[in-house]
């Protein structure tokens, strides 16, 4: 049995454009579904570091935000749901030019925590660039719909 979305990824995608100023506009949520969603950075020189590679906090916040993103299709709108652990892998470099996607998965929904990890990879590329484990902590007050 699929379990529905609290957010679909129009309503995801409204409340970056609307919530997270100039950073919103840096991103698209290509897909969300029960099992993940799919957040794509795009291509920007001003991500870029010396030797022409995608810098390692470019990448932190597309893995931040997307596995951020996937908890919040999951329980709802409780924009205060924060970071309160990650650690990041990056595998290989990730070159100028293109589009860099998180696949994330949710591992733990739970009342108070969630833990998420996101894959990153280059647009076209098959092999991850980064990987990262993120846990959030969910307001105590949150009430899920």
């Amino acid at each position: 049995m699929t379990q529905a979305l609290a957010l679909t990824r129009d309503e995801l995608q409204d409340f970056l454009d609307g919530d997270f100023g100039p950073l919103g506009g840096d991103f698209i949520v290509d897909r969300a579904e029960a099992d993940g969603l799919t957040l794509r950075m795009k291509s920007s020189d001003r991500f870029l570091r010396p030797g022409n590679t995608v810098s390692g906090p470019a990448m932190f916040a597309l893995a931040d935000v997307a596995v951020y993103l996937a908890i919040l299709s999951r329980i709802g709108m409780a924009p205060l749901t924060v970071t309160t652990n990650c650690s990041i892998d990056f595998l290989r470099k990730p070159v100028a030019g293109r589009d860099v996607l998180a696949h994330t998965r949710i591992l733990k929904l739970g009342r108070s925590l969630a833990i998420g990890d996101a894959l990153l990879f280059m647009e076209g590329g098959d092999a991850p660039v980064a990987r990262a484990n993120m846990t959030y902590s969910i307001p105590p007050d949150f009430k899920r719909g």
